[in-house]
């Protein structure tokens, strides 16, 4: 798997994603991201914790170098990046992360990133989806429903294309599940969780599921 979801007991719930779905306020757990030496990884911030900075990210990863947020507002889209000048961060390229964000993360060294904290209260992170333009989501934790890629793909506007980052391979690549005509092909679909960062293409704008997160 490419990572683990587990809900922690709080006080009185039982250890189920029904549970963590419908109690937050007595919940707490983790997602776990694989992290792989010497490549870009995806991760996501889905449990309420204390980052308020790329700086902060960088720092609880081994290794990490470089942390990165995809900017699709602007043309062409790009990745707004704070890269580690020897021990230091700097302020100019530094940038505030929040609930939600997907981010690319590079490392020289292997291990997890674990996203520890309180279940998000409602309403869970969405976002702003640009037309013809790729988007970088992440799987909100109230959307388990969404357990395959077409499922994604069927649930934002005009979206023609799903994609999860595999930096298990080598080269790292993206796992793409993209639509010919009304049909998700079966041979490429994959299996999604909550909490996946993904790269979704859509001839539409707007939000998903909701009301937009601001950008950086």
């Amino acid at each position: 798997m490419k990572k683990l979801i587990l809900p922690l007991l709080l006080l009185v719930a039982f250890g189920i994603l029904a549970a963590v779905e419908s109690d937050p306020s007595e919940i707490v757990g983790y997602v776990k991201y694989d992290i792989y030496a010497a490549k870009n990884n995806m991760i996501a911030l889905p449990m309420v914790q204390s980052y308020a900075m790329a700086s902060e990210v960088g720092n609880a990863i081994p290794g990490c170098t470089a942390v990165r947020w995809w900017d699709a507002s602007v043309t062409p889209a790009v990745w707004k990046s704070c890269t580690k000048a020897g021990p230091i961060w700097p302020a100019a390229t530094n940038f505030a992360v929040e609930n939600g964000d997907p981010l690319q993360v590079y490392t020289s060294t292997a291990g997890a990133f674990y996203s520890i904290g309180d279940l998000p209260a409602s309403p869970l992170p969405t976002y702003t989806i640009y037309a013809a333009k790729n988007n970088m989501i992440m799987l909100p934790l109230d959307k388990s429903d969404l357990n395959m890629a077409s499922l994604v793909g069927n649930s934002i506007t005009g979206c023609t294309a799903v994609r999860w980052w595999d930096a298990s391979v080598t080269p790292a690549v993206w796992k793409s599940c993209t639509k010919a005509g009304p049909i998700w092909p079966a041979a490429t679909n994959f299996a999604t969780e909550i909490g996946d960062p993904l790269q979704v293409y859509t001839s539409t704008a707007g939000t998903w599921p909701g009301a937009a997160k601001l950008s950086k």
